[in-house]
């Protein structure tokens, strides 16, 4: 039986509707092909026009752009579902919640009706380029310059761990448009991938999340047109990302709880049907106590995430907020699910068991979209 927890405040009927369907087409075009994707590095192109196709790209895009015209709630459906199928390779999340609504924030109207429909039908894979091989969570620090010449910006500089980096038809480029202006100097552009100049290096080989596409990309003299600056000035692009990344945390927090839910479930159905000196592992002491806490810890980061969630949805959640539900969240899906594993024994040390793969694929929620250490930095300022 697996864990019983009350329904989420913001669910509804035809947030259901939409939950079944992204769980049979994970089911169907994610599920069987893990281990290939895993062993290529990425997974096929073919899944996002696919997926465009049954309407999962772009939920919370309005619909005159060619999105689903829904809200957080309906990319938080599509999340849970892919998170409780077990795949980490497709890179949806930053697709669809990320590169999708820089566009919609800050893009021309001209480039939201160039970009934001072809987003949304899977013809274009968006991907976002911040960190930089010399540069982690300082993003003041990044080297990757923009100079004007006329009608166009000329880009130079390398990023790496850019998720979706081998299938991205565009990247919003976080670049340097004045490199002795710290954060006043940051801006943000968006380079499609076919100019000339750019090119993509090697597919990283990572500990988990190896079916996902998580390249190293650069710029060589890439000229891309003025027009794709995000913003109507230079040097927005700090301010920019400040006020996205709350929701990049909220949907890290969002897989984070989904993943701890399936953990918890996966531990449960082995615990029972595994017996150990004559008796199933459920029934010793060790094992209930184990799924005991787990269990509610589970429960406490469901409600915080509910909380979240409504107060996102309300345009309410802040800076604080957020890094709070990244913090509180994926710390704890790390810890449960490294104790579901010791009791699989041996077997959760195998790939071949979900909750191995889950082991290996949640050590990174605590690094990317800012650390734990950068996120009690944030939560403190408030303090």
């Amino acid at each position: 039986m697996p864990l019983q927890l009350p329904k989420s405040s913001w669910n509804t009927t035809e947030l259901e509707d939409l939950r079944e369907l992204a769980r049979s087409f994970l089911q169907k075009e994610a599920v069987p092909h893990q281990e290939r994707w895993a062993a290529e590095k990425k997974v096929d192109r073919e899944l996002w026009t696919k997926a465009g196709e049954v309407g999962l790209l772009c939920l919370s895009i309005p619909e005159e752009y060619g999105g689903g015209g829904g809200t957080f709630a309906h990319e938080a459906v599509l999340y849970e579902e892919q998170a409780r199928a077990g795949d980490s390779a497709w890179g949806v999340t930053v697709h669809n919640g990320i590169v999708a609504h820089y566009l919609l924030a800050y893009a021309s109207e001209e480039k939201k009706r160039a970009w934001l429909p072809k987003l949304a039908s899977g013809e274009l894979v968006g991907a976002i380029a911040m960190t930089e091989p010399g540069t982690g969570s300082d993003l003041q620090g990044i080297k990757t310059r923009a100079v004007r010449d006329g009608d166009h910006y000329v880009l130079n500089g390398a990023k790496t761990f850019i998720t979706n980096g081998f299938h991205a038809d565009l990247v919003v480029v976080a670049c340097k448009t004045d490199p002795d202006a710290g954060a006043q100097g940051v801006s943000l552009i968006v380079v499609e991938t076919d100019t000339p100049g750019f090119r993509r290096g090697r597919i990283l080989d990572k500990v988990g999340m190896k079916g996902q596409d998580t390249a190293e990309l650069f710029f060589d003299d890439v000229r891309v047109p003025a027009g794709n600056l995000l913003g109507d000035a230079e040097g927005q692009g700090f301010v920019q990302l400040m006020l996205q990344l709350p929701q990049e945390r909220l949907i890290i927090a969002v897989t984070a709880v989904a993943g701890l839910e399936a953990a918890v479930d996966l531990t449960l159905a082995y615990t029972k049907e595994r017996t150990a000196f004559g008796r199933p592992i459920f029934s010793f002491q060790n094992t209930k106590f184990t799924l005991a806490e787990a269990a509610t810890e589970t429960a406490v980061a469901r409600a915080f995430l509910d909380q979240c969630i409504e107060r996102h949805l309300k345009g309410e959640l802040d800076v604080q907020g957020a890094a709070m539900a990244k913090l509180w969240t994926t710390e704890r899906v790390n810890k449960v699910i490294d104790d579901c594993v010791q009791l699989f024994g041996g077997y959760g040390y195998m790939t071949e068991y979900p909750i191995a793969r889950a082991w290996a694929d949640v050590r990174i929620s605590r690094i990317f979209g800012g650390t734990s250490e950068i996120m009690k930095e944030i939560i403190s300022r408030s303090l």
